[in-house]
């Protein structure tokens, strides 16, 4: 009995060539068309954001604004982009919908995200579930000026700053010492889409945890600035009362 010859692996263009993958198909969508069609999502998002915040609170200074756009932008990626790789894992090489093409599409510049790759999945499991829902629950706190928001901004931001940089490391480490490259040689892929884009994440949460700790340090430094006057005024109150029984 004939036994059946083994399958040839499916041609793509990831790197490493060797990576394996039985489901892929090509994207149908222009490069151009998917990238133009992710930044008129995100102006939609920032626009309905910020049209939002500016009707619940119109004093919100120019730097609140942005900061409020900021996390309302993050916890759309986290929760949806980034939702739907961790729902869809072990399907994307072969999704032709929006964001599967968007995700082959990045995967030029890491091909971890169509194969698998338990390290990259648990990161993204946490951004997902943790930072995205509290990126929302940050930007409410803006507008609505609550006394916690400097503390949970500085924890989120420090959670996404350090999912940035273990990202990267954990990419650069097999790329220098294993000798595997996950992006195309192309300088475009590793340059634009793997440090490019990611680099906001690191960035702009490195500035709002300066700025957290530099606004919580100036809260601390207020509250024991006010204790130390009203316990001079407790002082100067039970001297005057001790001279007064005295005369």
């Amino acid at each position: 009995m004939a036994t059946a010859a083994p399958s040839s692996p499916v041609p793509h263009p990831y790197y490493p060539p060797s990576t394996l993958l039985p489901n892929y198909v090509p994207n149908s969508w222009h490069f151009l068309t998917l990238l133009g069609t992710f930044a008129a999502g995100c102006t939609a998002v920032l626009g309905v954001a910020g049209l939002g915040a500016r009707s619940l609170r119109p004093d919100l200074r120019g730097s609140e604004l942005a900061t409020v756009l900021w996390f309302v932008l993050s916890g759309c990626i986290h929760v949806l982009f980034e939702g739907y790789y961790v729902y869809n894992f072990d399907r994307i090489a072969g999704a032709q919908d929006l964001f599967g093409q968007l995700w082959k599409e990045y995967a030029y510049s890491d091909s971890r995200y169509l194969t698998t790759n338990v390290g990259v999945l648990c990161m993204e499991v946490i951004t997902v579930l943790l930072w995205g829902p509290l990126c929302f629950t940050v930007a409410a706190m803006i507008v609505t000026d609550h006394p916690l928001r400097y503390p949970l901004q500085g924890l989120v931001s420090l959670g996404q700053l350090y999912g940035d940089v273990l990202y990267y490391v954990t990419s650069l480490t097999d790329l220098y010492l294993l000798g595997v490259s996950y992006s195309r040689p192309e300088r475009f892929f590793f340059w634009v889409y793997f440090v490019g884009l990611n680099s906001f994440w690191l960035f702009i949460p490195a500035r709002l945890i300066w700025k957290s700790v530099r606004e919580t340090g100036e809260s601390f430094a207020v509250r024991r600035k006010m204790e130390r006057t009203l316990k001079r005024g407790r002082e100067r109150l039970e001297w005057e009362r001790e001279g007064k029984k005295v005369l």
